[in-house]
C-alpha cells in the first residue's frame, strides 16, 4: 500500500476512487464502506483511503480527546490489510478545518486528485464547520460523472456500530461485544520495559508493556489473552491496573505467557483475545496473590505453578 503525506496531484493518470474517514478501529461499519469502495474499483483504477493521523477532536475540541481503539500505527496498518492501494494520510490541521466543504470537493477532490468515485458513510460530515454531508457532494460531483455512494450505518442488536459504542465497550471490560462490533480483536502492543521485577520472584515473570497514552485500555482487571511475539502465538494473562497489593499507584498492563521465557526488554509484544477473569483486588501477602494467579492461570489453561 502506497502512502501519500500530502493531498497532491499523482504522478499517475490512473483513475481514483477513494473512501474519507478517521476509521478508528477500523469497525465492521468502516469494513463496509471499503467493501463499497473495492466494488467502485475498476480495472486500472485505484482504490484510496483518506484518512487523518490525528484525531479531529485535537484541533476542534483539544479539552475533549477521545481514547482511540487503534494506535495511528495500528490503523494503517487495518487499512493496509483492507485492500486498498493508496492512503492519504494527513494531518488535521487549521488548513483542513478551514477549507469549506465545496472547495474541498471542487478542488481537492476533482482538481487535484482527480477521483472519480467517493465513498463515505452516511453520517459523514466534512468541510468548515462541518457543512458538507454525502448530498452535497452528490449536488456539486454529479455534474462532473463522478459517483458518491454514503453507506448506511451497520447495526449490531438494533443499534448503531460506532467507535464510541466499541470504546464504552472496551472500557467495561466488555471485550468480547467490543470483538463483535469490530470484526475481529481488540488488540494492542507496546514496547517491553523493565517492571519491578515482583513476578519473577513469584514464579510468573511478566512483560511490562509500555502503552501509548491515546490507548484505549480495557477496565483494570485479569484477563486471558492471546500474545505474539516474533511471528508465534502464546496463550497468557495480563494484569491492567496499579498493583494495589504492592501499593501501586501507575496504571500498568503486564503480560505473563505460557512456555516463554526469552528476554525481550525494548522489543515490541501484542495481545489479543482479551477476556475478562476477574477484577483487581488487594491480597493479604504475596502467598495469598500466588493462591489466585493459581486459580486466574487455570480459566487460561495455564499448568499449576508455585514460587519454588
Amino acid at each position: 500500500m502506497k502512502i501519500h503525506h500530502e493531498l497532491e496531484k499523482p504522478a499517475t493518470d490512473r483513475p481514483l476512487v477513494v473512501a474519507i474517514g478517521f476509521f478508528d478501529g477500523f469497525h465492521r461499519g468502516h469494513r463496509e464502506i471499503v467493501k463499497t469502495l473495492l466494488r467502485l474499483r475498476r480495472p486500472g483504477y485505484r482504490a484510496a483511503a483518506m484518512t487523518f493521523r490525528n484525531h479531529p477532536a485535537t484541533y476542534l475540541r483539544p479539552d475533549s480527546v477521545p481514547p482511540l481503539i487503534a494506535t495511528l500505527e495500528e490503523r494503517v496498518d487495518l487499512l493496509a490489510s483492507s485492500g486498498i492501494d493508496e492512503l492519504f494520510l494527513v494531518p488535521f490541521d487549521d488548513r483542513i478545518a478551514q477549507t469549506e466543504a465545496s472547495t474541498f470537493l471542487r478542488e481537492t477532490l476533482l482538481g487535484t486528485l482527480g477521483v472519480r468515485g467517493l465513498v463515505v458513510g452516511e453520517n459523514f460530515r466534512f468541510g468548515h464547520r462541518r457543512a458538507g454531508d454525502a448530498a452535497l457532494a452528490r449536488e456539486t460531483l454529479a455534474s462532473s460523472g463522478v459517483v458518491v455512494e454514503a453507506v448506511a450505518p451497520v447495526l449490531d442488536g438494533g443499534e448503531r456500530i460506532s467507535s464510541t459504542r466499541i470504546r464504552e465497550a472496551i472500557c467495561a471490560g466488555d471485550t468480547a461485544t467490543a470483538d463483535r462490533l469490530l470484526g475481529g480483536s481488540y488488540a494492542l502492543r507496546g514496547r517491553v520495559a523493565l517492571g519491578a521485577g515482583r513476578g519473577h520472584d513469584l514464579g510468573f515473570p511478566t512483560a511490562n508493556i509500555v502503552v501509548p497514552p491515546e490507548k484505549t485500555l480495557p477496565a483494570d482487571g485479569v484477563y486471558s489473552v492471546v500474545g505474539r511475539y516474533d511471528g508465534r502465538d502464546y496463550t497468557g494473562l495480563v494484569s491492567i491496573g496499579t498493583n494495589p497489593t504492592f501499593a501501586g499507584v501507575a496504571r500498568t498492563v503486564e503480560a505473563w505467557l505460557l512456555d516463554f521465557r526469552a528476554t525481550i526488554y525494548g522489543e515490541e509484544l501484542a495481545l489479543r483475545n482479551f477476556r475478562f477473569i476477574r477484577e483487581q483486588r488487594t491480597f493479604a501477602d504475596a502467598d495469598a496473590l500466588l493462591a489466585q494467579m493459581n486459580e486466574d492461570a487455570s480459566h487460561a489453561k495455564f499448568p499449576s505453578f508455585s514460587a519454588s
